[in-house]
């Protein structure tokens, strides 16, 4: 019987794309020992923006957190997201560090590390996959799926040959906007399967509509693992039910492991979660709908959430399709990046800028003349050159890979700090400002840095100029700063 394997988003990127990643810990424990009698291929619960958001918003450490989930789960596979050598900041950091904080997620309980560059650039993938097969973790090598004249079938299919010369366990495509259409997948797939002898990961998001075709058709060409969300935390900018998908499959002649029983529980259980956020404003009807413009704007959901919430701390979302417009010029002028953390992140923002600064470039930001400088990769084509100049002056790009030309750097912030230990110097190197915060006052339950509400921002007063609406826009880009220092 032929089988499809299922991962379960609901505690990372299903409520990282409908709320921000704002779900407690507490919200989700009594329901863990449940999940893990429900046959998952793994559960995706950690990695992108749940370190983050544990620090700024939860009153969390993210290690405890993922620990305390592996405790409870000690039959399911564990899975995160990473970012290659961007780790879960927004930014490149030294191999060292990436090298211990990969030993330390899998030591606290990863058994799965996705590991992607948003710029595909492979370069950025060596030493944390490096790592990750020296300590045992299954890695899956990640193709960021975007559309646009540079990104072509043979491409990515090479693309997936480098990964599996690197020694990847499996081939995941991630398509983090859902704009996929039923018949790339098919074609991207099969030219994939022709070219590799691993099996295959599909990732997509519900944004378009799309997602359920997606999937089936990416099945038939041969993928072998799913990422769907619990239903009530399914669709829109999140992924397609994980109940739906097994009904249908199973009548399809699959088999899938999974006890429905148990995912029918699990569903039940965060329903009243789902309900309470509706309530609150947590969770926006709109970013629970359909938009089959996010196939001209290529807006993974995660970054779409996180817009709205922007957008209405600065009572400005009559600006949002203007926005949105914006998005693809951007994303030309930058070399067409695929739209993935920290890319995504950049282009948002100076999109934003761009519209509400009445000029574009009028303001570009401190990460995006990084990434034209180079700090991030190659850019998958040339970027504008008169952005580019007017972003670097006469200052030369860099050549070569950025991380080789940053000092170690975790021994000596051990060092400067004996009173950590070395889950918390990795989390102050991530998020300097973010993490001494949470040391100062985690046993304050009410002392977190910004409201746990859908609203990114902590600012409550009036902007008076221009240039403070540009700083204030976005949390996201106020957090990239703040890591920078």
């Amino acid at each position: 019987m032929k089988k499809v394997f299922f991962t379960e988003t609901v505690l990372r990127d299903a409520n990282q794309s409908l709320i921000a990643t704002r779900m407690p810990y507490s919200v989700f424990e009594p329901i863990l020992s449940t999940m893990d009698k429900a046959h998952y291929y793994s559960i995706e619960c950690w990695g992108g923006a749940v370190f983050d958001c544990c620090l700024r918003f939860l009153n969390e450490d993210p290690w405890e957190r993922l620990a305390k989930i592996r405790s409870a789960m000690p039959n399911t596979q564990l899975q995160m997201l990473l970012r290659g050598q961007n780790l879960l900041g927004y930014k490149h950091y030294p191999d060292d560090v990436v090298r211990k904080f990969v030993a330390k997620s899998i030591e606290n309980g990863i058994d799965i590390i996705r590991i992607f560059d948003a710029l595909n650039d492979i370069r950025n993938l060596e030493t944390s996959v490096d790592e990750a097969l020296k300590r045992g973790a299954k890695v899956s090598g990640t193709i960021s799926y975007t559309t646009s004249p540079v990104h072509t079938i043979k491409a990515f299919a090479q693309l997936a040959k480098q990964m599996e010369e690197m020694g990847v366990h499996t081939i995941c495509i991630k398509d983090m906007a859902g704009v996929m259409s039923p018949q790339e997948a098919f074609d991207l797939v099969s030219a994939i399967k022709s070219t590799v002898k691993l099996p295959i990961v599909l990732h997509t998001h519900s944004t378009t509509g799309l997602a359920y075709m997606t999937y089936l058709k990416g099945i038939e060409a041969g993928v072998d693992v799913i990422d769907t969300a619990t239903s009530c935390f399914s669709g829109g900018t999140s992924q397609p039910a994980t109940e739906t998908l097994n009904y249908a499959l199973t009548q399809m002649g699959y088999h899938s492991d999974l006890d429905t029983d148990v995912i029918c529980q699990v569903n039940e259980f965060f329903k009243k979660y789902r309900d309470d956020c509706l309530k609150t404003g947590l969770l926006d009807a709109r970013v629970m709908t359909t938009d089959t413009d996010a196939l001209n704007y290529k807006v993974p959901g995660g970054m779409l959430s996180n817009l709205v919430s922007q957008l209405k701390a600065q009572n400005a979302m009559d600006k949002f399709d203007a926005v949105l417009e914006e998005v693809p010029n951007v994303r030309k002028d930058l070399g067409y990046p695929p739209l993935v953390t920290p890319m995504s992140q950049m282009v948002g923002v100076q999109a934003t800028s761009n519209v509400l600064m009445g000029e574009r470039y009028k303001n570009i930001g401190r990460e995006v003349k990084a990434y034209i400088r180079g700090e991030y990769g190659t850019p998958p084509a040339p970027i504008d050159a008169e952005i580019t100049k007017k972003a670097l002056g006469d200052e030369k790009p860099i050549e070569g890979r950025f991380a080789d030309t940053l000092e170690p750097l975790f021994e000596l912030t051990k060092s400067e700090h004996p009173q950590w230990n070395e889950q918390d110097a990795l989390s102050y190197i991530l998020f300097p400002q973010v993490a001494q915060h949470y040391f100062d006052n985690k046993n304050n339950p009410q002392s977190t840095q910004s409201v746990t509400t859908q609203s990114s921002t902590q600012s409550t007063t009036t902007v008076k100029t221009q240039q403070k609406v540009v700083k204030t826009v976005s949390y996201t880009l106020t957090r990239m700063q703040e890591d920078k220092k």
